[in-house]
């Protein structure tokens, strides 16, 4: 997504706030569910673009993908023997009315008031870390709170966990912590700026998470 021009940046901003494309003076509003997904390279970034952020604050998540094992890079070496083009044997898991049942029951899944707490604690705590130029926006308190009920409904729980909240900090945040530069130069990291908030936030009691 680095190498898309700003002008294109904007576009997809747009796709992903407004939930609509607007082209050549006619706007047409986009299919539901949808969503965007991109790649970015951590490496190379001659030819690259960087994403303001606005755009950032607006993806749920960022993972770090990495290397594949041994037994996957096999497999992706070789996958070429079993079909041309290997992306034509994905098929259609799930139809877009069993995607917006999923959203709904997420939607659903119960967050008690000290989960609740200690969830925004979090994202507050990170705007007050000495290493940080702009901390994360109420949008991840609502991004940290709508994936923690995925995660719950995906382990088959109608309930979340503070353990849920600490299993998606990082995915959820550390793309929107800006460091400051003269922390950054001297070894800052948001990946430590968020490990430190999520050891210094205390966690509720499993009690009060679930009761």
């Amino acid at each position: 997504i680095n190498r898309a021009t700003p002008r294109t940046q904007s576009a997809l901003l747009e796709a992903m706030q407004e939930r609509q494309v607007s082209a050549e003076g006619v706007t047409r509003p986009l299919p539901d569910p949808f969503l965007v997904l991109a790649t970015q390279n951590p490496v190379e970034l001659e030819g690259t673009f960087a994403l303001p952020e606005a755009q950032l604050d607006r993806f749920l998540l960022r993972i770090s993908m990495g290397y594949p094992d041994e037994g996957g890079e096999r497999r992706i070496a070789s996958r070429h023997q079993a079909a041309a083009e290997p992306m034509d044997r994905v098929r259609q898991v799930a139809t877009p009315d069993e995607l917006r049942s999923l959203r709904e029951a997420a939607r659903t899944v119960r967050v008690a008031e000290d989960v609740e707490g200690y969830l925004v604690a979090l994202v507050r705590a990170t705007r007050e870390h000495d290493d940080v130029r702009l901390g994360a926006s109420p949008r991840s308190s609502v991004a940290l709170y709508r994936a923690a009920q995925a995660w719950a409904l995906l382990d088959g729980r109608d309930f979340v966990l503070p353990d849920d909240v600490r299993a998606l900090a990082h995915p959820v945040l550390d793309h929107r912590i800006l460091l400051d530069v003269d922390r950054e130069l001297r070894g800052a990291s948001v990946s430590g700026v968020v490990e430190a908030v999520l050891d210094r936030e205390a966690l509720p009691l499993a009690a009060d998470a679930t009761g």
